[in-house]
């Protein structure tokens, strides 16, 4: 039986500061492989190469992706500012109409950090440009030094509604991430629901109310050591058994939650 392929949103990125080219983390591309059970490609975010139409019909799911560039707050009618940072309105081009797509055919998506902001975004909500600039908020950004396992390292508890899709999944109602981000769901989108949240309130778990299909998105990194992290594991793994129903020709009703 062929795996189910996945599109992993890639970010345009640089090399040597002259050759563009975009790109996405090898660990994605494992999580999806080695727990997922699926096919990882990279989707160039640019609406020129790529469209809602194409993807739907090539790919049995999606990834969204973390990246540094941050959603456009045009996109949820707010004016930039210094403090939104950097952006890729190419790749918000792709990846909000994608996700709302998504939701519509009940076809399985996963949002990581970046991706769980667009989900938000897609569905009608806005973000905070900075968290750590919130009165009562931990600084929820990557530490600037260190090796990569401590910047990856485990830094807060995120704890879940009982018997919501992420405590079903992941068989507890408090679990320690990571953290690498710096902006956050400021109001959810209508459908949004906020299943988890970090001690100082931030949301870091969400799902889209009466969607049929997967769409579990987390504002923590879980493609981090995804095969041996006892919180990331079974999450990309309920995602692969969502790819695997929808590549079979069933919506997942299984992760369907009012």
């Amino acid at each position: 039986m062929a795996r189910p392929v996945v599109g992993i949103i890639g970010n345009h990125y640089l090399i040597g500061d002259e050759y563009p080219v975009h790109a996405s983390g090898t660990m994605n591309s494992a999580a999806i492989a080695h727990v997922a059970g699926a096919v990882p490609m990279i989707v160039p975010s640019h609406p020129d190469y790529v469209s809602v139409e194409d993807l739907v019909e090539i790919c049995d799911g999606f990834l969204f992706t973390g990246g540094r560039p941050n959603v456009h707050p045009e996109e949820y009618g707010e004016a930039e500012t210094e403090a939104h940072g950097t952006f890729d309105r190419d790749r918000d081009a792709v990846a909000l109409p994608l996700i709302r797509a998504l939701v519509a055919r009940g076809q399985p998506f996963m949002g990581v950090c970046r991706g769980f902001q667009e989900v938000n975004v897609a569905m009608g909500g806005t973000l905070y440009p900075e968290i750590r600039d919130l009165p009562g908020r931990m600084n929820h950004r990557m530490p600037p030094d260190g090796t990569l396992e401590e910047k990856f390292a485990l830094r807060h508890t995120v704890r879940f509604t009982q018997d919501g899709p992420f405590h079903r999944v992941l068989g507890a109602e408090e679990v320690m991430t990571n953290t690498l981000h710096g902006q956050g769901i400021k109001t959810a989108g209508p459908r949004v629901i906020v299943d988890g949240y970090a001690p100082d309130g931030t949301p870091e778990a969400i799902y889209i109310k009466d969607a049929p299909g997967f769409t579990l998105s987390v504002q923590w990194h879980p493609e981090y050591r995804a095969g041996e992290d006892p919180v990331s594991k079974p999450l990309f793994e309920a995602f692969g058994a969502a790819l695997q129903a929808w590549a079979n020709g069933k919506v997942p009703q299984v992760l369907k939650f009012a």
